[in-house]
């Protein structure tokens, strides 16, 4: 396949940069490069265009360069949110992908960033927090934390039934019902006077209200009804 030199007049991933000279399949030059304005014939007359390239391409990059530094503080305040399918024990149905973490920084965000840039060091497979490293830049890479979380919540753990009392404690706590009981009327009674227990004085034994009463008379005899009376008549 016959090969052309060219001169890229725009920055083109995976070929280079302005002003670079590469050389590329004839055909792919003839029929993309040079129709999209994306390269230019290697001649001398061209050459003389490289200075002007080379700055244009040094103030893109220097651009870039300060785009990407601002892009990586924000990101590093973020969290985006990865939701993923799981079984009942919690674990995925697969991995997180750069794609997707790329797709949710778009949709929560509206952060246009190439999937290329998000580098997983290891594949993430399991729910919760992971900082991810992203490459934004040849001189610019920053954290950005990533919550994975699951679309079907596990289910809330029922409580557990208080358990019983167990019957040694039951008759523990009876018997100590019983001896608390006896040791409140034992006292109760020891504050009683053996002398006074259960003795009342006479009423000839009591003294008379302000001063000495005289002593009853005896009473006459009750004198029979007169129904009896007229009976034994």
């Amino acid at each position: 396949m016959a090969k052309t030199e060219v001169i890229l007049t725009h920055n083109i991933v995976g070929l280079g940069g302005e002003s670079d000279q590469v050389k590329v399949a004839a055909g792919y030059a003839r029929n993309f490069l040079y129709p999209q304005g994306l390269a230019i014939p290697l001649t001398g007359a061209n050459k003389r265009r490289l200075e002007v390239l080379k700055q244009r391409r040094a103030e893109r990059e220097a651009h870039d360069l300060n785009t990407m530094t601002e892009l990586a503080k924000s990101l590093a305040k973020l969290i985006c949110v990865v939701t993923v399918k799981t079984g009942e024990d919690g674990k995925m149905f697969g991995t997180v992908t750069p794609g997707m973490i790329a797709d949710q920084l778009k949709t929560q965000f509206d952060v246009s960033l190439d999937k290329r840039k998000v580098h997983l060091e290891h594949p993430i497979r399991v729910l919760g927090e992971h900082d991810v490293e992203l490459r934004l830049h040849a001189d610019v890479v920053t954290k950005l934390k990533v919550r994975v979380e699951s679309s079907t919540p596990l289910p809330a753990p029922e409580p557990a039934p208080a358990a019983a009392p167990k019957k040694e404690e039951q008759k523990t706590e009876k018997r100590g019902r019983r001896t608390e009981g006896g040791e409140k009327a034992g006292k109760a009674e020891g504050d009683k006077p053996h002398g006074d227990r259960g003795h009342r004085p006479h009423r000839s034994e009591r003294p008379a209200r302000g001063g000495e009463r005289p002593p009853r008379s005896d009473k006459a005899p009750k004198a029979e009804k007169t129904g009896k009376t007229q009976k034994a008549e």
